[in-house]
């Protein structure tokens, strides 16, 4: 038996890591989508610090531990089929927690690094309201120039993005471009740059998003 070197869908069968509070009894949920290199469980060490009772966090583990092999501003072919795959993967993981009794529009898609430019390109994709979008050091996929004609409406989610000025993976000019198409979609968009930072999440970063989860219950 021979083995398909390269799966059309490689991340499908991927586990999907859990904590915080059972699907079945939270009231909101956070999809938390690990960068390069890292793993579900390192993200899920973000919602440790994030922690609220009522929040079960979800976490789907990359094939490999990468969601596509190259840069996130190749040509977005160079980088299928593992960015379809992961993209269907995310999809899989928000209709897990809806069909569980939480709506979109009480569920946070958070990402850092490779996984905040994949998350934010699968909310642009699928535009609706959704309790919050975080893109940790990332930006929208694709090339200078990829259409952004996205259908939908965010219809005032909440996003944030946070970044550094000198991030040696994600040039700030992404991030303004990313926050100025999510704003077109009709998100309520908060930017942040932070000077001469490391590639890495901050205080300030994690004391937006725990806002961001207490606004899910008021």
């Amino acid at each position: 038996m021979t083995t398909d070197p390269m799966p059309q869908d490689p991340h499908r069968r991927q586990p999907v890591l859990a904590a915080g509070a059972p699907l079945a009894k939270a009231r909101a949920a956070m999809l938390m989508v690990h960068g390069r290199g890292a793993t579900a469980n390192d993200i899920l060490g973000l919602g440790l610090e994030l922690r609220h009772p009522d929040v079960a966090y979800l976490a789907p583990q990359a094939a490999g531990n990468a969601w596509y092999p190259y840069r996130f501003m190749e040509p977005i072919e160079r980088n299928q089929p593992w960015l379809s795959s992961a993209l269907a993967k995310l999809e899989a993981v928000l209709a897990q927690i809806e069909s569980a009794g939480i709506p979109p529009e009480r569920t946070i898609v958070l990402g850092f690094s490779q996984g905040a430019c994949l998350a934010q390109e699968f909310v642009a994709r699928h535009a609706r309201r959704y309790g919050g979008l975080v893109g940790l050091s990332g930006g929208l996929i694709g090339p200078d120039g990829t259409p952004r004609d996205y259908p939908g409406s965010l219809d005032g989610t909440p996003v944030f993005l946070g970044c550094s000025d000198t991030d040696p993976h994600i040039p700030k000019e992404r991030v303004d471009y990313s926050a100025e198409v999510l704003r077109g979609l009709g998100g309520a968009v908060t930017e942040r740059i932070y000077p001469l930072m490391e590639h890495t999440v901050n205080r300030d970063e994690l004391n937006f998003v725990r806002e961001m989860l207490a606004a899910l219950f008021k």
